[in-house]
């Protein structure tokens, strides 16, 4: 691996010259760092070339600081689409502050970045521990959210109109892209106020970090659905349970709920093309299997299948973020399914289930709940020692900072070719490819 190849470098305000107010055993110290790649063969070949491998600074909290706890305005914002633990982040970004670093003064900021636009009119709510006390046993979060960019020269004013020093964003990739430009532009206007993301991505698709928050809440919901689309499928003669989940570019969702729950029969993702007919395309695949045990379960992510639909203008929607309008796969191959089989004289029981917006709502569970606590916490710590323009994540065991820019290059996909897809695949049964060429 080229040593080149990531930037990984943390761009921190000035010297850290104020003493932590917290007690901890150990502090982390800046030269701390975790090798990014751990495969050998990859460690070697820096070795050979003379290169240190590429390493990720560890996150933790610091003996020194950037900011005078007593003098620091924090404000909290979410962005983008609900995703469970939401509120678990927002409390214990407030419970960090509040209680270990001394921080009282504590803005929420409502409806996501149209909330700091004072055209929209939108109020600021105070935080504090009274007010977030009982926030995680609910969904959604209670500073609510908006999607769709805004002006970021607006943004940055209005920080500075409300003189915050820390500004914390919980939201996914158009976040953490928005999070970007408006750190250039307060390194441009030279002010030091530090931008700090927690990622919030339910379909867990950015890179260099092993999970995000929500995920694991959204598989344990999505097996649920599951297996009701199962109990449905097993009730009728030729029974087709179908569940649509999240996922626009990737399939992890659906991966890791096939995997949890073994009843799946056929798994649709965006990184695997499929053609529906032919010999080998789905269809023919999905009556076999079908006739040969009388029922079947399928999966499919939001974002797979685009390729088989046709737009005779070639149009291409967008939503108020930027991101493109997916057509609706799960509808889409539920009319085709049923169309398939009334020509062959098959008569089947089609059920179809779409229970995104009620994952994307509900409470996050356990485990969830935890890593929310530990990555706010850790997001505290960063910004109070002067760090700024990253998020903090979780990579071989480890928590880390990580640059905007180099989280925001690219997306975590799937490899067809990877031990991943090849578990699903004998988890299963489904063919390796269903194309006919």
């Amino acid at each position: 691996m080229s040593k080149n190849k990531y930037d990984f470098e943390i761009h921190n305000l000035g010297e850290k010259s104020v003493p932590s107010p917290i007690s901890v055993s150990n502090f982390t110290s800046d030269d701390e760092r975790i090798i990014f790649d751990i495969n050998l063969s990859n460690y070697n070949e820096d070795i050979k070339t003379g290169n240190p491998p590429t390493s990720l600074e560890v996150a933790g909290p610091r003996e020194m600081l950037y900011f005078d706890p007593s003098k620091v305005k924090a404000g909290i914002v979410t962005c983008g689409g609900l995703c469970p633990g939401i509120n678990d982040v927002i409390r214990a970004l407030v419970m960090e502050l509040y209680y270990r670093y001394g921080v009282c003064n504590i803005a929420g900021i409502k409806y996501g970045f149209q909330g700091l636009i004072p055209g929209f009119g939108h109020d600021v709510m105070e935080l504090n521990p009274e007010a977030v006390k009982d926030i995680h046993s609910e969904g959604g979060s209670i500073l609510a959210s908006s999607r769709g960019g805004q002006n970021i020269g607006k943004i940055v004013d209005a920080l500075v109109r409300m003189n915050i020093s820390l500004f914390f964003c919980i939201g996914g990739d158009g976040t953490m892209k928005a999070a970007e430009l408006i750190t250039e532009e307060l390194t441009k206007r030279n002010l030091k106020i530090v931008v700090i993301c927690i990622p919030k991505t339910i379909d867990n698709d950015l890179p260099f970090i092993s999970k995000s928050f929500g995920f694991d809440t959204a598989i344990s919901e999505a097996v649920k659905a599951v297996q009701c689309a199962h109990v449905e499928a097993k009730g009728a003669p030729m029974g087709i349970g179908m569940v649509k989940l999240m996922g626009r570019y990737s399939g992890h969702i659906a991966t890791l709920t096939a995997l949890a729950q073994g009843d799946v029969n056929f798994v649709l993702i965006p990184e695997v093309d499929f053609d529906l007919e032919g010999e080998r395309g789905f269809f023919k695949v999905l009556e076999r299997r079908l006739i040969r045990r009388g029922h079947v379960v399928i999966l499919v992510a939001e974002g797979a299948g685009q390729d088989l639909f046709c737009r005779e203008d070639n149009a291409v929607e967008t939503d108020a973020s930027g991101n493109v309008r997916l057509n609706d796969i799960g509808l889409f191959l539920k009319e085709k399914i049923e169309g398939y089989f009334r020509k062959t004289g098959v008569d089947i029981n089609l059920k179809y289930m779409d229970p995104s917006y009620m994952i994307r709502s509900v409470p996050a569970n356990a485990s969830d709940s935890h890593y929310c606590g530990v990555l706010a916490r850790y997001a505290v710590h960063a910004g109070m020692a002067g760090k700024t323009g990253m998020l903090v994540g979780q990579w071989n065991g480890s928590l880390i900072h990580l640059p905007l820019k180099t989280v925001t290059s690219e997306r975590k996909l799937i490899d067809p070719k990877g031990g991943h897809w090849m578990q699903v695949l004998e988890s299963t049964g489904q063919p390796p490819s269903m194309k006919n060429n």
